[in-house]
This record gives structure tokens, sequence and C-alpha cells, in this order.
């Protein structure tokens, strides 16, 4: 089969029906999987199971068409299609009970493909122990992970899976869930889900088709039906339990529309006549009903029946529904009223059903061990473990409009990380208990505007109304704001540069001779300051680097409150792009008010930047140490680096007649970094004569710039 041509579907069903015998099993079925995961549900005899074998061949199509990748298997033998790479997880696993795990995995196994037995035994861990057993004397867990193993191993395209979590445990079928939607972000291999378990088939998939009746009732987005109880049982007769949370008074996502009709047969069984009367029951057990199908390979339910939204993505109102479920309702609700698309991330952590668009097993599938490592019965794991995989969730997110959460200080802590993740520019706004007090450690280098709720986040009254009404009203404007077509700023390349008080005559003196040509973003570097640099590296948002002032260091060292942490100078390695800096201030320490110094540092030279802010000067061995850090990230960096030593001085205060003039720890600053960084063509540290505040030595700054930036942004627009 020829490899298809972009745009074309993995899967392609068209008008198609399969009888046994009289019986109509497949009426007209239509669905088409473009790429990634799709889910099929529906209720058992619905015709599931005939639809994976007419896919696979087994069973002749009386009309229509089955296309993969373009290609129409219409005719063709279940191995030729097999051969085509369709794998098939068929319902009951279907193995040989003579033969050994590893038999059976080696049997099926294809030279040079990316799916080896190895690759399958880390993936199930459990197969590799039980390696030498036959298919008869594994447990059922355990004979599902040796199906989907030996259907990976013929390298498939598409794999088609028939109830694959039937009969599982809870912990392997969470285990299954996140292979699914491992494999349906990795895009090599495209799946179609036949699933009655309504929480796995919307955990792994995008898309869900429900099945009624041998036909496809409708195609609808997975989080729409995973948060609607309601709709559950209205399609497919889930039933809401007594302990399920409130959902949310908000109107369903989705309903059936009004054409919907049922046909009633009074005879579901040809009668002879000695036939009785036929139940009325049975008779409505029976009914078929005919919805109008959505449009194929749209994905979604019909648009119409959605509330029409500005453009530009979704608002995530996200916090633990089971304790704030209220406040959150209430701040969504605000937002829909704006005209936004808003939709509930429900971070709980009890396990018990949601009433939001996207339900906790969602998050939790993405926790590294899957669901199991955020359900695990103890508060304290279970809210790590829930704030680690709402984090990796954020990763996958591409329509994120905005962000706004509610909650006391350990919600604050479990949606920080993962709000901090989207870029900068996109709202995000946590209305917190703990805002009023140090927001560092929520905020770090991120653009997250914390609102302090004065009351606790308990139930709407007159405070909270007030305080929840601000905040989403705020992030509503923020979010129509980036909607509105400005005038596009003039296209200059952006370059980040660290400043201090005492280095601020020599990042004034580089700003402006290079402002002309760039868009100078200059941080303060207090520890966030250098983060926030590097975070817009990382999210290739600056055309450069000149920082100056590295001083962050020299607190990491020694226990200052504006200190970097270890992954100071990661992104300039991982981006490979020219590195200019310079030690910078790395002749102080900072602290706060006097009083507030350590006591081991009370014989130590200081100086009183202002009320709040006391500096100390560094040693000999602090600087040591400070350029042993240094110099190896600088030897990390792959692309050119140059590297600033002014000998005059590393700061205002460290100059001949200066309180921190101290030649000597300057020198075992330099001495030591020349002695750990690996210099050469591409690596040059470059010792200069002056302060580093002195003209001269920006001007050298600029001009090394220059050299390494030698494609203009005239040259660039030309490009």
């Amino acid at each position: 089969m020829a490899t298809p041509e972009h745009g074309i579907p993995a899967l392609e069903v068209r008008d198609l029906n399969v009888y046994y015998e009289r019986s109509h099993a497949l009426q007209g079925v239509s669905l088409t999987l473009s790429r990634g995961v799709m889910s099929v549900v529906g209720r058992n005899g619905m015709g599931k199971t005939t639809l994976c074998k007419a896919i696979m061949g087994i069973l002749p199509a009386a009309s229509g068409s089955v296309a993969f990748r373009g290609w129409q298997t219409s005719g063709a033998r279940p191995a030729e299609i097999a051969r085509a790479g369709i794998g098939y997880v068929p319902q009951g696993r279907r193995l040989w009970r003579s033969l050994t795990v590893d038999e059976h995995l080696r049997l099926v196994a294809t030279k040079g493909g990316a799916w080896t037995p190895e690759r399958v035994y880390s993936i199930f861990p459990r197969l590799a122990e039980r390696r030498q057993n036959g298919g008869a004397q594994l447990s059922g867990g355990e004979q599902q992970m040796l199906a989907i193993g030996r259907a990976l191993l013929t390298n498939p395209k598409l794999l088609v899976m028939d109830e694959p979590t039937e009969g599982l445990a809870p912990v392997i079928v969470d285990q299954v869930a996140e292979m699914l939607v491992d494999l349906g972000q990795q895009g090599d291999i495209d799946v179609l889900v036949i699933e009655q378990n309504i929480g796995v088939a919307c955990a792994v998939a995008r898309d869900v088709a429900i099945m009624v009746n041998g036909r496809i009732s409708r195609i609808i987005d997975a989080h729409v039906l995973a948060g609607d109880r309601d709709l559950q049982q209205t399609l497919l007769g889930v039933g809401r339990h007594a302990h399920d949370e409130i959902a949310p008074a908000a109107e369903p996502a989705a309903s059936i529309p009004a054409s919907s009709t049922k046909i009633y047969v009074s005879n579901p069984v040809a009668p002879t006549r000695w036939t009785p009367p036929v139940p009325v029951g049975l008779i409505e057990g029976a009914a078929r009903t005919m919805t109008p199908v959505a449009t194929i390979g749209s994905g979604r339910a019909d648009p119409s029946d959605r509330r029409k939204t500005p453009s530009g993505g979704v608002v995530y109102v996200c916090g633990t529904l089971d304790t704030k479920g209220i406040e959150l309702c209430f701040m969504r609700h605000i937002l829909k009223g704006h005209g936004l698309n808003a939709r509930l991330v429900d971070l709980s952590t009890t396990g018990k059903p949601s009433g939001a668009e996207i339900p906790p097993y969602v998050i939790a599938a993405l926790h590294p061990r899957g669901a199991a490592g955020v359900f695990t019965g103890d508060r304290g794991s279970a809210v790590a473990g829930m704030t680690l995989a709402f984090e990796a969730w954020m990763k996958r997110q591409t329509d994120i409009a905005g962000l706004l959460a509610a909650g006391g200080s350990g919600g604050t802590a479990m949606v920080a990380p993962a709000f901090r993740v989207p870029a900068i520019g996109v709202p995000k706004l946590i209305v917190s208990t703990v805002a009023s007090g140090n927001t560092a450690q929520y905020v770090g280098p991120a653009d997250i505007i914390m609102m302090h709720s004065v009351a606790d986040v308990q139930g709407i009254n007159s405070i909270t109304r007030e305080v929840l009404g601000n905040a989403a009203n705020a992030l509503a404007g923020m979010v129509k704001a980036r909607l509105v077509e400005n005038p596009p700023a003039p296209a200059k390349p952006a370059i980040g540069l660290t400043m201090f008080g005492v280095t601020t005559p020599c990042v004034d003196a580089i700003t402006s001779a290079l402002s002309a040509d760039y868009d100078c973003l200059v941080f303060h570097a207090t520890g966030t300051g250098g983060r926030a640099m590097e975070k817009l590296v990382d999210s290739k948002l600056l055309d450069g680097v000149i920082d100056i002032t590295t001083t962050e260091l020299c607190d990491m060292v020694a226990g200052g409150v504006f200190a970097a942490d270890e992954t100071r100078f990661e992104a300039m390695i991982r981006s490979g792009r020219p590195y200019i800096g310079a030690a910078g201030a790395l002749d102080m320490v900072n602290f706060n008010a006097p009083e507030t110094v350590p006591e081991r540092y009370r014989d130590r030279l200081f100086y009183r930047h202002n009320p709040q802010i006391t500096l100390m000067r560094t040693t000999v061995e602090e600087n040591v140490a400070i350029a042993r850090f240094l110099g190896a990230k600088l030897n990390r960096m792959t692309g050119p680096v140059r590297f600033f030593l002014p000998e005059g001085g590393l700061s205002l205060l460290d100059a001949p007649g200066k309180p921190f003039w101290d030649p000597e720890a300057d020198a075992a600053l330099f001495k030591t970094l020349e002695n750990v960084v690996q210099q050469n063509a591409n690596r040059q540290l470059i010792r200069v004569k002056e302060n580093i505040n002195d003209p001269d030595f920006a001007q050298l700054v600029v001009r090394t710039f220059r050299s390494l930036h030698t494609q203009t942004p005239a040259a660039r627009k030309g490009a």
C-alpha cells in the first residue's frame, strides 16, 4: 500500500452495512479518524465488535466502504489488511494456551521495527516477570497486556482495540489508559478504541463516537461527554449516583437533537401462530433511535448546538471541585456571560465522579505512574501527585486563552506549577488566601497575577462574591483584549539583559547603543529576574542575551534573598545560541533589613543599600565556589561564549576607594574561572582593565554582541 498523502485520514468508514443472516448489525455506519485516538462507546449489542471485525475483514460488508490511509480494504483478506498496517486487539484476547509469553511476542516481532519485545516488556514489566509462563497461566490483566503487546509488535500504523480494559483491575486499567494517551501523543500509531468504560474512553481520546443500535448516533468532544453525567445517561444509559458532586449550573454541553425519532417494532422476533403478545417493555427496549449523524470528520457535536464564542481558545477554571465547586462555578458562570469558552478543570483527589468538563482522572492519567500515582488514599501524596500530573497536562494544551483558579495554600500550590507553563502574555490569575504574603514560590518567573481573597475561599458571601467576581471579570477583560487586533509593534528582535542597581550605568549604556536595532528587555537580577529571562529564552522569544549581572549566584552560594537556583544558565545551554555574560555584582550578597542577616555573618563587611536591603561583600572562598558553579555551566554551552572579567571592579561599590573594593577576592574569582572554563575559539573569558560601569566596557560588550549577531534586523526581514 502506498504511503498516504498529507491530509488523508488514517481510517474512513462510509455507510457501512453488515448483516448476520437477516439481522442488520451495522446500519450505515460512518466515521472518520484523521489522526490520534478515537473512542467508540455504546451499550452491549450495539455493534461495536462487529465494526472491528468489518474493519479487519473478518466479516464481509454488504455495502459501504472502509479506507485505511486512502486504501480501500473491500475484498481484502484479514491477513492482507494486517500486513498493510492495521493491528488488532480482539475482545477475549485470543491467545495460544501452549505458547509462553516470550514465544507469543517473538512469533510476531518484525526486524527493524520501532516496537520490539524489549520495548513491550518495558511498558508492561509484569510480562517480563512472566515471560516463561504459558498463555493459560496468565491472569486476565496479564493476558490483555500480552494481546496488546502482540499487536504492537506488528508495528502497525493503525491499532484497532476491542474492549481493551474489559475485566481488568483498576490499576491495570490505568496503565492501559496511560499507554493509549502516550501512543496518541507520539503520533506514530493511530488508535480506534472500542470501549465500554466511559472514563477510559474519554481520557484517552479527543473525540468519542456514540454507537446506538448499529449506527453512529453522534461524534462528540471527549471532555464534553466526560463532564456531563446527564448526557451520558441520555446517550448511553449511564446513571447518576447519589454521591456524585453537583454538576455546574450551566447549559448542557450537548443534547440530542429535536429531530431524533424512535422506531418501534411490534414484533421484534418473527411471530408464529403460537407466539404470545409481546410485552411493552420488550418493544421499548428493542426500539431503534434515528438521530442525524454529526458531520463526519468534524470530530465534534453539531456546531449549531454550541454557544457562539470569540475565537482564541479556552479559558480554564481550575481547582478542587469537591471543596471549591461553588466558587469555581460562580467564576465560570461570569466568564461564560462574557461569551468566553470557559471549562472547569477538577483537581480533586478523592476519586469521586466529577461534573467538570475536564474531570480528575483525565488529569491524573498524565502522572508518570498513571492515576495510581494520584489517587493514593493519602492526602499528602495525592496532592503532590495531582500537582505533577496537572503540570504535565498543561504542557499538552494548545488552546489556552486564559487560566483562573481559586483556593487556599494547598490549592494555590497545586495549580501554580502548571500556571507557570504557558507563555508570557497568556492571562493567568489565582485568587488565594496566601496572596498577601510572599508569593515568589507560586509566581516564580511567570506573569501570574495573584489576588488576595480577603476572606477564606469557602462559599459565596458578601466578600467572596466581590473578590471572585472581580477576578473573573478581570480575566475576561484580559482574554478579550488579546483578541482585539492591535497595530503590530515595530518588528525588532528582542534581547534580554540582567541589571542591578550597582550595574545600572553599564546596562543603560548598552541599551542606548542597541535600542535602535533591538527591543531591549531588562530583567532585575533578584532570583526571579534571571529565571524570567531564561523562560523567555526557552520560549524562543529572545534573539540574544547580555547577561551582565550574574549576582544571583552570590545569594545562591551564601544564602541571600535574591538567589538563583541550580537551573541558572540551563536555558542558554539548551538553546545553543550565543551567550554574552559578565561578572556583574558578583561582589555582593543580598539580605533584607540588618536584623535579618544570619548570626554567622555578623563580623562581615556590610553596606546598607536602603532600609530594606543590606549588602554583604563576598569573600575569596565564596568567589571560588561561585566560579566553579559558573565555569561548569559555561563549559556546557555549545554556542559562542564571551564572558567578561572587569579587573577594575564588579560594581559601583567595587572600585578603588569604594566600600567593596577587594582585588584579592576578585582575583580569586577570575583565576578559578580561568582554571575551570575550557577555553577555545568558541568559548572565551575576556579580562578587561576597566570597571564594569566604565563607558569603554559597555562599548566593548556592544561590539562583541554585534559581532556574534552579524545578521542585522534588516537582513532578517529580507531573508
